[in-house]
């Protein structure tokens, strides 16, 4: 019969004679030093006797075992919530110390076959029947494996709150270190001892899609709360030997940006870049699926796009001569400027860009002068047109993703808009 079907039948424990219990009780002192002398020969951390809380948790523990056990031989319906709190209580003190069940499920095991050694002892003084004494060994077995079972539950249960309450401390910390203006270095440096974070010299901050997991395979000094609007992360000395590997390789299956490393009382700096790449990649400016992405490797694109309303103001002023076209033409226009632009105004290099024929970009050049005039000649004039024109080409055919306002500009009535369709 399983653990379970004894559990529901009363079995062994309804099988054992009631008088059974007499004939322990005047030996239970004696069992008990036996146990306890045995345990502490043969488990490490019980070896000191009469010093420190292991010695006095071991009587106090064996007493109140073999006590509960003859009172339940006595009477199978001794309530045994009693001693099941006390070894979860065992267990729950394990954890709080930072140690493992080991020595404890080790003390039991050693303390049952001293029980049953004397067990068997008495029983043939007794001229036990093998039955009963059978049932003895079952209900022994079933009585270790649930106070083995009580501790483990206790012990989960405070491993469980305390990595809860550090979970807490270390999401606090990124509140503290994300904290514009900055949070005191005292502060900082109190909350992080306390979540058992070693302070280190530089960090960088990781914005992660809405989507994102845990990562896995990350060393316990990276903080992360991902119930935060933007899912965040900050990894410690993050130029370290191995670490971008690591970082790329936990990231792999979200999007997610890194920002730049900074001294620890920067971390709101790293954070903020991060946040702002993480945006232009979701609007498809910075060009991401999944995967990391570096905010240093678009420093540029987040200077054009760091005022947006300041790049569609100057897109209004510089590219006001294309304004009478029709889009189609826009594009094409834009497209040559820009690529003109780039190759240092070499018109056979702008044919090869664009996989046109030369002289289509000679009569583009063309249309151009006459639309720009002097302005491109100003080496001023031409740095602003290549910002807007950049901003355009990166917002490419996104609908709805434009450098001036939808409404029809001021110009005339026939004036359209310059967008950022292709």
């Amino acid at each position: 019969m399983t653990d379970d079907g004894a559990e529901a039948s009363g079995r062994p424990w309804t099988d054992l004679p009631r008088e059974l219990a007499d004939h322990m009780r005047p030996h239970l002192d004696a069992v008990a030093d036996d146990m306890i002398q045995e345990i502490q020969t043969r488990v490490r951390e019980y070896d000191r006797p009469g010093e420190g809380p292991y010695s006095s948790t071991l009587r106090l523990a064996v007493e109140r075992v073999l006590h509960y056990f003859v009172e339940r031989v006595a009477d199978p319906r001794e309530p045994e919530s009693s001693v099941i709190d006390f070894f979860r209580a065992i267990g729950r003190g394990e954890a709080g110390e930072g140690r493992s069940l080991d020595a404890v499920q080790t003390a039991m095991r050693v303390g049952g076959m001293v029980a049953w050694r004397r067990m068997t002892e008495g029983a043939a003084a007794l001229e036990v029947p093998a039955r009963t004494l059978g049932a003895v060994g079952e209900a022994l077995m079933l009585f270790q494996d649930e106070l083995a079972a009580a501790a483990a539950e206790g012990y989960a249960q405070a491993k469980a709150a305390v990595a809860g309450e550090m979970q807490r401390r270390r999401k606090r910390l990124l509140d503290l270190l994300f904290a514009d203006p900055p949070a005191a270095p005292e502060a900082i440096a109190d909350l992080a001892a306390a979540a058992h974070w070693p302070i280190p010299r530089t960090v960088a901050a990781v914005a992660l899609g809405q989507e994102a997991r845990q990562p896995a395979g990350f060393p316990p000094d990276i903080l992360s709360d991902l119930s935060r609007r933007t899912p965040s992360l900050i990894i410690p000395d993050p130029d370290g030997p191995g670490r971008a590997k690591l970082v790329d390789r936990a990231l792999s299956g979200s999007l997610a940006v890194v920002g730049p490393t900074v001294p620890l009382k920067e971390a709101a700096r790293s954070i903020e870049w991060a946040r702002k790449t993480l945006g232009l990649a979701e609007r498809g400016v910075i060009e991401a699926t999944t995967g990391v992405i570096r905010s240093v490797e678009h420093m540029s694109t987040l200077i054009l796009f760091q005022d947006e309303e300041l790049i569609t103001s100057l897109a209004r002023l510089r590219l006001a001569p294309l304004t009478h076209l029709r889009s189609s033409q826009q594009d094409r226009l834009a497209e040559t400027l820009l690529a003109w632009l780039q190759s240092g105004r070499n018109a056979n290099e702008v044919a090869m860009r664009l996989h046109v024929h030369p002289q289509t970009v000679r009569y583009r050049l063309r249309q151009l002068e006459e639309l720009f005039g002097d302005q491109l000649l100003d080496p001023d004039l031409r740095f602003d047109l290549e910002i807007v024109l950049r901003a355009r080409a990166l917002l490419g055919d996104r609908p709805g993703e434009q450098i001036i306002s939808a409404a029809r500009e001021a110009v005339g009535d026939t004036a359209e808009i310059v967008n950022f369709r292709r």
